[in-house]
């Protein structure tokens, strides 16, 4: 009773973002989507979360509760981050597992939720977590009860045993207390494990396909599954609506996931011709997070980072961007996602410059974090486009990110669910 008691306490101590009738948002300029591009002056009607008038110019022919005034800024829609880790910092030490309760992955959540929503990232993928803590911030962020984009969660990701997602590193009375009961063995067991999540309440399936740069396993970067085992859980998670994303660095990993079916390759760090060449016809998305390797290069030699981990940071740093300029040249899809949480949280948009660095356009930078992430979700009519009848997730920013698009790197004004942002 006490406990159920505080979390009410807890509930109304959170201010959420205010949700009124009516809105007209003024517009300077206007960017729908990435490939209609700019389209001037608008004001946008907002009722009941979403978006369901637009007008041209700036004159506002709507009768709303509420006027807002944007029209020194270009607005553009709610970007996603299709790889994020709410629940924890960079930086943090692989023996935390040990020492924290799941309990403060959420307040943890709650805090980089926040952050990463006031960037301007509106909804995101949130790619492995405890096995509750993305839940309960999915549901917290959907009712307005704390601030925070929507959220697509994946809870605890499959892996093998002894592999890149289980926990090692510990004795083994202390790895037992850790288990998180989503390694498996063979199709069946695999399977069973894809109907564990999605019965938990898993969004969408996470596996990690290969080897993992900060894991403490020093046996490479390449394929843990077996093909049967990533067949099994792409057709299993498949036959429940859901989609999977793969962690994979090593090549041949991401050509024997891709295969296999599963969705989207998360990282792909030494993707060659071979591999995104199944990728692209199976139509499998690619996922780089860039981000993330920035935010390792940051930390080497720091003592940070074990020295198992520092030799394979190491040799991932030098294929950064390399997988971008490969699967853009042989035409796979390239969706946004940063792998917030191996940097700081909030620092997400700094990904569209890299991106552009790494050979894409702004207009496909852009694309690749409103329209193609969207319909990797499976939500394209749902977000990803300023229109009609979609959830009235927009951002203002004060340039033209086509023209700039390191504007994106600073948000002025947020709306999330036909929410302001304070």
């Amino acid at each position: 009773m006490f406990r159920k008691i505080l979390l009410a306490g807890v509930a109304l101590c959170v201010s959420a973002p205010s949700l009124a009738a009516t809105q007209a948002i003024i517009v300077g300029n206007l960017v729908p989507d990435a490939v209609t591009g700019p389209t001037g002056p608008a004001v946008i009607l907002v009722e009941d979360g979403r978006i369901k008038n637009i007008a041209k110019g700036t004159t506002n022919p709507f009768q709303a509760d509420r006027v807002v005034d944007l029209s020194t800024k270009t607005l553009v829609p709610g970007l996603i981050d299709l790889h994020v880790h709410l629940t924890g910092d960079p930086g943090d030490d692989f023996r935390d597992e040990a020492v924290n309760p799941d309990e403060w992955g959420v307040v943890m959540g709650v805090k980089n939720a926040a952050l990463t929503v006031k960037a301007g990232f509106t909804t995101v993928r949130e790619a492995g977590s405890a096995q509750n803590t993305a839940f309960v911030l999915r549901r917290g962020t959907a009712e307005g009860r704390i601030v925070g984009p929507r959220i697509v969660a994946a809870g605890p990701a499959l892996s093998i045993v002894g592999g890149h997602g289980d926990v090692t590193g510990f004795r083994s009375d202390v790895l037992a207390a850790l288990d998180s009961g989503f390694t498996c063995t063979g199709p069946v067991e695999c399977a069973e494990k894809v109907r564990k999540s999605s019965k938990a309440g898993a969004d969408v399936i996470k596996i990690t396909a290969t080897g993992g740069v900060l894991s403490q396993q020093g046996r490479g970067l390449e394929a843990h599954f077996t093909n049967d085992e990533m067949a099994s859980i792409a057709n299993t998670a498949h036959s429940l609506g859901l989609k999977v994303m793969a962690h994979a660095h090593g090549a041949r990993g991401i050509e024997a996931a891709a295969a296999a079916g599963i969705d989207s390759i998360e990282h792909g760090t030494f993707a060659d011709e071979a591999a995104l060449k199944v990728m692209r016809a199976k139509g499998t998305a690619l996922v780089p997070t860039l981000m993330a390797l920035e935010g390792v290069r940051a930390r080497l030699g720091k003592g940070i980072y074990t020295p198992t981990v520092e030799v394979k940071a190491k040799q991932a740093l030098e294929f950064a961007g390399r997988q971008v300029k490969l699967a853009k040249a042989m035409g796979v899809t390239v969706a946004f996602g940063t792998d917030a949480g191996v940097f700081e949280h909030g620092s997400n948009a700094g990904e569209f410059a890299l991106l552009v660095n790494a050979g894409m356009t702004p207009t496909e930078a852009l694309a690749s974090a409103t329209t193609v992430a969207a319909k990797t979700l499976g939500l394209e009519n749902e977000i990803g486009r300023i229109a009609v009848g979609y959830s009235a997730d927009m951002v203002a920013v004060n340039e033209n990110p086509l023209t700039n698009i390191r504007t994106l790197e600073k948000a002025e004004w947020v709306m999330v669910r036909g929410r302001i942002v304070p």
